[in-house]
């Protein structure tokens, strides 16, 4: 087998540590947005699980949200949960919190507890996909792994 990059691997780890029994595999083609990682995985843009960084107004803190490759965030119904605003980060914001680059964000391994949610469309899906580090590194995993590795909280986030 194939060694992986450095940020892949600790996808790798991050997914062994939890117990879960999933792989990790770089492709050729890149992964960086949710239309291209589906060409390339074969399989429906709503299957890829896209990582999305959002940054609190008030006390600057991380979010996350997992949503489906189809969907756009409604970042009012996020800061409604939150009770805070919030509003999207940049590249250094997210390596900073995340220990990744975007378009590799992983929903697991990142470099400090991220609070996470997760939309609902995701559970609607036998298979889905999620970025492993890099942009062209990706696993599979069900719905319910995705749940339980992330402690993330299933909500409505589409617009």
């Amino acid at each position: 087998m194939m060694s992986l990059s450095s940020s892949a691997q600790r996808v790798q780890d991050a997914l062994t540590n939890l117990g879960l029994t999933l792989q990790v595999v770089e492709l050729p083609a890149s992964t960086r947005s949710a239309a291209e990682a589906a060409e390339a995985i074969g399989c429906s843009a709503g299957q890829i699980a896209k990582s999305l960084i959002f940054k609190t107004k008030g006390s600057g803190k991380p979010i996350l949200v997992i949503a489906s490759g189809v969907n756009r965030v409604d970042e009012k119904k996020i800061s409604a949960l939150l009770g805070e605003k919030i509003t999207k980060s940049d590249a250094d914001y997210v390596r900073q919190h995340t220990g990744f680059v975007i378009g590799g964000v992983p929903p697991v391994g990142h470099t400090e507890r991220i609070i996470t949610y997760i939309d609902v469309d995701l559970l609607e899906y036998d298979e889905i996909w999620a970025a492993a580090g890099t942009p062209n590194a990706v696993f599979r995993l069900e719905s319910d792994d995705l749940v339980s590795a992330t402690g993330g909280q299933v909500v409505s986030v589409k617009k």
